[in-house]
C-alpha cells in the first residue's frame, strides 16, 4: 500500500506558500489537485509544475458529495500501484471533505496518509476581518448549512459560497433568523494581492458582482438582543431576567401551582385559533404556550430539581424510544400499527398501574376526563355493546333528571344532571366525537350569534331591556343564517 501525501495550497498566492510545500510541489511526480482554479496552481503552471485535476468529477454529478466520493476513491485506486500526492485548497484538514473521506478510508485500513498542513484561509480572515476569533466563532458550509446551526452571539464564517446560486442558498438560510438589512461581508482572496472585502445588506448578498470558489461569507454577531429575537437563547434569557433579582415582582413570585391556571388558558386560545384557522393567531398563542413552558423549566431550575435541558433530554429520549420506526429497525405499514407500538412501550417504560384509569383525570376538563374514563373502562369490556343501548340509557338519566328537577333537592338534581352529562359523553365515544371540542365549539358558536344579537339591539335602541325574547330570537335566527351561508 502506497502512501497518499496531502498537500495545503494555502488560501492566497504563491508569496504566501510554505518554502517547504513549495519544494514538495516543484519536485512532485505523481500530483493531483482537487481543482486548478487557485492562484498558487496558475503560477507554479507558468514554471513548469505538472499536475491532473478532478474538475472533470464535478462535471459528471448534482451535488458535491457524491463528487468528493469518486475523488477519495479514484486516490485510494492510485495508491495501490504508485504513491500519490494530492493537493487542496487551504489546509488539508479545514472545509475539505475528500480529505475527511480519505481519514475514513485510512481508519478502515484501505489507504495510509500523511498530511501536511498548508496556510489555512481562517488566518488570511481573521486578519483580513480584524476579528479575534477568541471571542468564538462558527466556521460552516454554505451548501449544507440549516439555520437552527447558527450562533447569532458569534462571529460567522460561510465558506462553499462559490457562485450566485450557493450565495442565495445562503441568504435565504440566512434570512430565516436574520432581519433583511443585516451587514454582511463578503471576503474574496482574503491575505492576497488580490484581496477584496465588500460589506453589503444580507438581502444583496447574492447579487453582488462576482462570487468565486475564494469567496468566504463573514455575519458579524447580533450584539442587540433585540436582533437576536428568532434565537431560543435570546427567548431563554429574557424570561430568566424576568424570574431574576432584577426581574419583574410578578414573575418572581410565580409557581408552578400558580401558572397553572395560565397554562390552561393559553391552551385554549391556542386551540380556539386552531379552531378558526387563523395562521396568525395560531402563531401568537403559541408564543404565549411556549411561554409557559419556559417559565415552568426557570422556575425548576430556580429551585434547583431540573432545567431546561433535563425536559428536552427527556422529550427527545421519549420521542427516539417511542419511535423505532423511524429511529429503529422496526417496520410499521399504518398508523394504527404505529398507535399500537406507541402503547406497548409506554407500557413498558410505566409500573402497572392499581387501576385501568389511573393518569385519566384531567383537572381542568371535566368533560375529558370522564371522555377518558370511559374510554379505558370500556377496553376491558365494561361498556354498552352499542349506541342503541347508550342511546336507551342516555333516555333513562333525562327522565331521571327531569323528575328530580320536579321534586328533588339540589343535591340530588346535580347529581342525575351529572348522570345525564356523563352519559352524552358516552354517547360521543360511541361516535368518536370530542366532547371538549363540541363544548369548546358550542361556545364559540354562541359567542358568535349572540355577539350578532348585540350588534342589531346597538343599531336599534341600545336597550335589551325595549326588545322582546321573541325579537330577540328573530336576530337569533338571522345569525343562525348567515353562519350557514358562510358555510
Amino acid at each position: 500500500m502506497n502512501t497518499i501525501h496531502i498537500i495545503g495550497l494555502g488560501a492566497g498566492d504563491l508569496d504566501q506558500l510554505p518554502l517547504g510545500v513549495y519544494k514538495k510541489l516543484k519536485a512532485a511526480v505523481n500530483l493531483y489537485v482537487r481543482t486548478e482554479d487557485h492562484p498558487v496552481l496558475t503560477e507554479l503552471v507558468q514554471e513548469g509544475v505538472a499536475f491532473t485535476s478532478f474538475d472533470a468529477v464535478y462535471e459528471k454529478h448534482d451535488s458535491f458529495s457524491p463528487v468528493y466520493a469518486e475523488i477519495a476513491e479514484t486516490l485510494i485506486d492510485l495508491s495501490e500501484k504508485k504513491s500519490v500526492i494530492y493537493a487542496v485548497p487551504g489546509h488539508p484538514l479545514v472545509a475539505e471533505q475528500t480529505v475527511q473521506n480519505l481519514i475514513e478510508a485510512e481508519k478502515a485500513g484501505r489507504c495510509q496518509l500523511v498530511i501536511e498542513g498548508g496556510h489555512s484561509f481562517l488566518d488570511s480572515l481573521f486578519g483580513a476581518l480584524r476579528i479575534d476569533p477568541i471571542e468564538g466563532f462558527q466556521l460552516m458550509d454554505g451548501t449544507e448549512m440549516t439555520s437552527d446551526q447558527v450562533n447569532m452571539t458569534q462571529h460567522l464564517l460561510i465558506a462553499q459560497v462559490y457562485d450566485s446560486f450557493s450565495a442565495s442558498e445562503v441568504k435565504l438560510t440566512l434570512m430565516e433568523k436574520y432581519p433583511d438589512e443585516y451587514p454582511v461581508t463578503i471576503v474574496t482572496a482574503a491575505g492576497s494581492k488580490d484581496e477584496v472585502l465588500q460589506t453589503v445588506p444580507l438581502h444583496e448578498l447574492d447579487r453582488v458582482a462576482e462570487v468565486t470558489n475564494l469567496t468566504t461569507v463573514y455575519v458579524p454577531p447580533a450584539a442587540q438582543q433585540t436582533q437576536r429575537l428568532k434565537e431560543w437563547q435570546t427567548f431563554r434569557s429574557i424570561v430568566a431576567k424576568l424570574r431574576s433579582p432584577e426581574g419583574c415582582p410578578w414573575d418572581r413570585e410565580q409557581t408552578h401551582e400558580s401558572l397553572s391556571p395560565y397554562l390552561i388558558e393559553e391552551a385554549h386560545e391556542l386551540l380556539q385559533a386552531i379552531q378558526e384557522g387563523d395562521d396568525e393567531a395560531i402563531a401568537d398563542e403559541l408564543g404565549d404556550v411556549l411561554l409557559q413552558v419556559f417559565l415552568h423549566a426557570q422556575i425548576g431550575q430556580d429551585n434547583g430539581y431540573f432545567q431546561l435541558e433535563d425536559v428536552l433530554e427527556a422529550v427527545s429520549a421519549k420521542m427516539i424510544r417511542r419511535h423505532p420506526h423511524v429511529f429503529g429497525d422496526v417496520s410499521v405499514d399504518d398508523s394504527e400499527q404505529v398507535i399500537a407500538n406507541w402503547q406497548e412501550i409506554k407500557a413498558q417504560e410505566k409500573p402497572a398501574a392499581d387501576s385501568v384509569l389511573e393518569g385519566q383525570e384531567r383537572f381542568s376538563s371535566s368533560l375529558t376526563t370522564s371522555f377518558n374514563y370511559q374510554k379505558k373502562a370500556a377496553k376491558v369490556g365494561f361498556s354498552w355493546p352499542d349506541a342503541a343501548a347508550a342511546w336507551d340509557k342516555f333516555q333513562e338519566e333525562l327522565k331521571e333528571f327531569q323528575q328530580e328537577i320536579a321534586n328533588g333537592s339540589k343535591a340530588r338534581q346535580l347529581d342525575e344532571l351529572g348522570d345525564l352529562l356523563f352519559t352524552l359523553v358516552n354517547l360521543a365515544r360511541f361516535f368518536d366525537l370530542s366532547p371538549e371540542e363540541a363544548m369548546m365549539q358550542a361556545n364559540q358558536k354562541f359567542k358568535s350569534r349572540f355577539h350578532y344579537v348585540e350588534q342589531q339591539v346597538t343599531q336599534g335602541t341600545g336597550d335589551f331591556s325595549d326588545y322582546s325574547l321573541e325579537q330577540l330570537d328573530v336576530f337569533w335566527n338571522q345569525a343562525k343564517l348567515l353562519a350557514r351561508k358562510e358555510d
